[in-house]
């Protein structure tokens, strides 16, 4: 006679949402203290106890620290990269306001990509960890910075359809969009502050301003009977 078999678990049952609430408490505990006492000098023990979880539990999702390293960068890109893909939902998509709605879109993504807390998180990782243990940071490199960049260089290859922008590499004018618009904040960032509202304002007028002067097509206005040249930012 067969034993009956030991009930499986509902998927989405007790105890895969206990697993699951776990795993996420580890990562998030994990973390912490990468970021506070880095690679080198996190422990799993310690880990473990901000997690409220045993060391064994830790070493059962997770097998060693590189793994659980890499799979905090890989929850912290992917919570990234869903912001970011929000944010670049609502790039401008016409020139009738260019250098407000650019401003706009550059605030925003100051506030809720780059200066949030995953932003700073990930730059601390990088600047602190990046030198002695590359290998680690593979997957920010694959799905990080190269993401953002290719997407704005389509997105102002589109608006350059509608708007008075004169662009012939849109893959440099996007590199050139980010380092202007994160210039005047790096200081800030890189003591782990948080810009103002105002200083997010006018540090992305000022980057916008310096863009289009670069890459704003004039437009010709008659006044008088007279054709003038008036650039787009004037």
């Amino acid at each position: 006679m067969k034993k009956p078999k030991a009930p499986q678990p509902k998927l989405g049952g007790p105890t895969q949402k206990g697993q699951c609430a776990k795993r996420v408490s580890i990562l998030d505990a994990a973390a912490e203290v990468f970021c506070r006492e880095g690679f080198a000098g996190a422990s799993i023990d310690e880990i473990a106890m901000e997690a409220c979880v045993s060391r064994q539990t830790v070493y059962n999702h997770y097998r060693e620290k590189e793994t659980l390293f890499m799979a905090v960068v890989q929850d912290i890109l992917d919570r990234a990269n869903a912001a970011l893909f929000a944010i670049l939902a609502t790039f401008p998509d016409n020139g009738a306001n260019l250098e407000d709605d650019l401003t706009a879109f550059a605030v925003r993504l100051n506030k809720n990509c780059v200066c949030n807390h995953d932003g700073k998180f990930i730059r601390k990782l990088v600047q602190t960890e990046g030198e002695r243990y590359p290998h680690l940071f593979e997957i920010w490199r694959q799905q990080g910075p190269g993401k953002i960049g290719t997407a704005l260089a389509a997105l102002f290859a589109r608006l350059s359809h509608v708007a008075r922008l004169d662009i012939d590499d849109f893959d440099l004018a996007a590199k050139q969009f980010l380092a202007l618009v994160n210039a005047d904040l790096q200081m800030t960032s890189f003591f782990g502050g948080t810009p103002t509202d105002e200083e997010l304002e006018k540090s992305a007028r000022a980057a916008v301003r310096t863009f289009l002067r670069a890459y704003g097509r004039p437009a010709v206005r008659k006044a008088g009977g007279v054709d003038e040249l008036r650039q787009e930012t004037a």
